[in-house]
């Protein structure tokens, strides 16, 4: 009989410290995505800091493809709901924007300047902003906090407005952090002040989907037992409560490399993001 126990909750949840050559992220990303940006504003293809609220960091970059949009994918960047930016994630639009679809990717304001359910009311605005200016269907993407804060969107209770809402094709979350409870058993929890209310009330994994919801849950094999476990107990729910499910382990993948896939065209995590 194996039986688990997690005694280092800080550990669990640690990602840097458990990961071989961590040091070289997140500057790794850093100038990938300069380079996408400074190349499709070249071509007259990306529309940068475009505001979608009064706040500070409540802006959002739109990169398009060559030809009129086949839809709209929205990325939502990690970091524990309180650290990096759009800047970072630029070139993970390469994937969708080369197979025709346009990418929006907001910025949000980081804990402790907000509470997290902020942080969901803010993405919806983000969302709603771009998908104003883009027809068709719409994917949401996220990865680790992002991934949360995306599938949250596709709960009952989401920010998102009904027409909006209504185009939601797919939602793929990445190393996904879907019941916050065991978050509020980390040090990280003096910045985010996540309490038992806000747990309830923020993690989809305790929430019902919304009808027609469509999601997969996406993380590396070489991730942290927490994030294979907080992967697979979405699915698990939400099949359970008529939601379409899948959940895929990428092998050779952790934490900080599990995004990579979305900068190639031809990768399985962006051919099943933008799938029919």
């Amino acid at each position: 009989m194996l039986e688990r126990h997690v005694a280092d909750w800080d550990g669990a949840y640690a990602n840097g410290a458990n990961i071989a050559g961590s040091d070289r992220w997140p500057a790794a990303w850093v100038e990938p995505a300069q380079a996408f940006r400074d190349t499709l504003s070249a071509e007259g293809r990306a529309r940068l800091d475009i505001t979608y609220g009064d706040g500070r960091r409540n802006r959002l970059d739109l990169f398009l493809p060559s030809a009129t949009p086949k839809g709209l994918v929205v990325f939502i960047h990690g970091g524990y709901w309180k650290a990096f930016d759009k800047s970072f994630w630029s070139h993970l639009a390469n994937g969708a924007v080369s197979s025709g679809f346009a990418v929006a990717m907001p910025s949000y304001t980081l804990c402790p300047d907000i509470r997290i359910a902020g942080i969901v009311q803010e993405i919806g605005v983000a969302i709603g902003k771009a998908a104003a200016m883009v027809d068709g269907p719409l994917m949401l993407a996220g990865h680790s906090a992002g991934g949360h804060l995306a599938s949250r969107m596709v709960t009952t209770t989401t920010p998102l407005a009904d027409d909006v809402a209504r185009r939601v094709r797919h939602v793929v979350s990445i190393s996904g952090v879907h019941d916050l409870r065991p978050i509020m058993r980390t040090e990280m929890n003096a910045t985010l002040a996540i309490d038992e209310a806000e747990a309830l009330a923020e993690s989809p994994a305790l929430l019902r989907p919304m009808d027609g919801a469509r999601i997969t849950c996406w993380a590396g094999g070489g991730e942290r037992a927490e994030f294979l476990r907080q992967n697979a107990l979405l699915a698990n729910i939400w099949t359970g409560l008529g939601a379409a499910t899948s959940t895929v382990v990428e092998p050779d993948r952790h934490h900080f490399s599990i995004v990579d896939g979305l900068a190639d065209p031809a990768h399985p995590l962006t051919r099943t993001l933008i799938s029919e």
